[in-house]
């Protein structure tokens, strides 16, 4: 299975994320879009944009499981 591009625009106070798939051969243009959610956010530092490499959906949600859990679930495993 080839490499999917994943771009995410994380805000870290709410924990809410929005994810935008892009198939194999498209790596450019995820580049792309994420300079422009960058410029979209300037200013707000509880927003992070990233772009993330993964064969699927599901195998991103496990190796980068902290852009998709909520503010109150990431409260509770800091202070477990």
């Amino acid at each position: 299975m080839e490499m999917r591009n994943f771009l995410v625009v994380y805000n870290r106070r709410t924990g809410e994320n929005t994810v935008r798939e892009f198939p194999p051969g498209q790596g450019r243009e995820a580049i792309r879009a994420r300079f422009e959610a960058e410029g979209q956010n300037r200013g707000n530092s509880d927003i992070e944009v990233v772009v993330l490499g993964s064969r699927s959906r599901e195998e991103l949600l496990k190796t980068h499981s902290r852009y998709f859990r909520s503010a109150r679930e990431m409260v509770k495993s800091t202070s477990a």
